[in-house]
Parts: structure tokens; sequence; C-alpha cells
């Protein structure tokens, strides 16, 4: 099995593509900035999500990088939430 078979990985690749190309249309201010930092941390969710699968036979390594990966998702969260109130 890959991790690309997960469920969870296949959901947080599709919203990383989606939040990549959001992040493109944001006013010219903000692309460099917030773009910057919503494209980071949506690529880290899957990032850390394929370094935890491969660290799957360490259990302790695989959940420290599931946590990260958790922790990416709700900064990305915050970039969205932030983005909609601000602009």
């Amino acid at each position: 099995m890959s991790y690309r078979n997960l469920d969870i990985y296949k959901i947080a690749f599709d919203l990383f593509l989606k939040t990549n190309k959001a992040s493109l249309l944001l006013p010219k201010y903000e692309l460099f900035e917030l773009g910057s930092q919503l494209r980071r941390s949506s690529d880290s969710v899957i990032t850390n999500i394929v370094g935890g699968y491969g660290r799957s036979t360490y259990r302790n390594d695989y959940i420290r990088f599931l946590i990260y990966s958790h922790a990416s998702n709700d900064e990305t969260i915050n970039h969205i939430r932030w983005k909609n109130q601000h602009l």
C-alpha cells in the first residue's frame, strides 16, 4: 500500500490543489504574503502525511507527523478565514 491510497491523503491533496489555485487569485498586495503562507501551509498538510507514512513502522514518529499535518491544516483554515474577513 502507498500513502496515495489513503483517503486523507487524497482529500488533502485535492484541497492543496484548490487552495494553491485560489491563492493565486488574491489581490496583488496579498499575493506574496498571505498567498505564500496559504500555499506553504496547505503543502505542509500533505507533506507531513507523506513523511509520517514513510515512518509508519515507528508508531510515535507516524503520530507526530500526523499531528504536524493537523496543525498545518489548522493554519491553512486560519489563513482562509482571515482572507474571507479582510478581503
